[in-house]
């Protein structure tokens, strides 16, 4: 683990470049990098998180420029482009025939995620490695998000030779996720942008984020919880307090930024079982509850 600095991102650049994969700060949280170009490289992702081979991976670019050589943009991607990159926004969109991708980073889709980050460490990685990066979150497939370069190591490490730590994440939570379809949008995935989209009906893996079962702690979890039951964490929000609030204020905001930092808090808690408080469904709180929900699923 390494502090980011210039030498630290020419050593990270010079893992991209010989096929490993490198933790890295996002503006939403830590993402496990490699080339997207070398699906040896990519495979190293897939190996180290246990990721399932049908769910495909972000591309991140340092650019708009960067990404029309990737993917076919219409014109209502440009406009969204345009107005959301660099930051927290993956778009879906068609694979160019000639996008010099691994086809393991798409699994075999015609389409490909793409998100022009706005971390200033990503891009300077970005830049000094010149690859585009396939980078999911940095943890063990189906576990807490990290936002925290500890949370990374707890999750990965001695599966992966580097991580590059710039303190906390600023959004907390993943992109947004925006499937484009000509004139068409669909919402993939909930997120910090809310574009005032409907969730896209139907449970094929279209892109990241979309399993029924994710960012899964340890332990069973409760949603929706005013008390704490015996032998539970509570996790606070507004004017529940709990054991550790999300925000006391009820910011959505702050909660956002917090939340899995405090999943990760509660799973390594002395407790058998979690809970969390009620989160508003609205803006922001909408992308929580989706994330809390997906850790609360514990399948049939």
């Amino acid at each position: 683990m390494l502090p980011v600095s210039d030498a630290a991102i020419d050593e990270a650049a010079g893992l991209i470049r010989a096929g490993q994969p490198v933790a890295v700060p996002t503006e939403t949280v830590y993402g496990l990098a490699a080339d997207a170009t070398n699906a040896d490289a990519v495979a190293r992702i897939y190996a180290a998180k246990g990721r399932p081979s049908f769910n495909p991976l972000i591309v991140h670019v340092p650019d708009l420029s960067a990404a029309e050589q990737l993917a076919e943009l219409p014109p209502r991607a440009r406009a969204l482009a345009e107005q959301y990159w660099p930051g927290p926004l993956t778009l879906v969109l068609p694979r160019r025939d000639d996008a010099p991708l691994a086809s393991i980073v798409t699994a075999g889709l015609p389409t490909v995620a793409i998100r022009v980050p706005r971390h200033p460490a990503m891009q300077a990685l970005l830049r000094a490695s010149g690859r585009p990066l396939a980078a999911p979150s940095a943890n063990a497939s189906g576990s807490i998000s990290p936002t925290r370069a500890g949370h990374v190591m707890k999750s990965l490490g001695g599966r992966i030779p580097l991580i590059l730590d710039a303190g906390p994440t600023q959004v907390g939570v993943e992109s947004t996720i925006v499937g484009v379809d000509g004139d068409q949008l669909r919402l993939l995935r909930l997120g910090p942008i809310d574009l005032g989209l409907p969730m896209a009906a139907g449970d094929k893996v279209q892109a990241p984020g979309m399993l029924a079962r994710h960012y899964a702690p340890s332990k069973p979890l409760r949603l929706e919880a005013t008390e704490a039951r015996p032998g539970e964490y509570l996790i606070g929000f507004g004017p529940v307090q709990g054991d550790a609030s999300l925000s006391p204020s009820g910011d959505l905001v702050e909660a956002a930024a917090r939340l899995f930092d405090l999943l990760h808090q509660a799973d390594a808690a002395d407790t058998d079982a979690m809970a969390v408080a009620p989160i508003p469904p609205e803006g922001l709180g909408l992308a929580i509850r989706d994330r809390l929900r997906r850790a609360a699923h514990r399948g049939n």
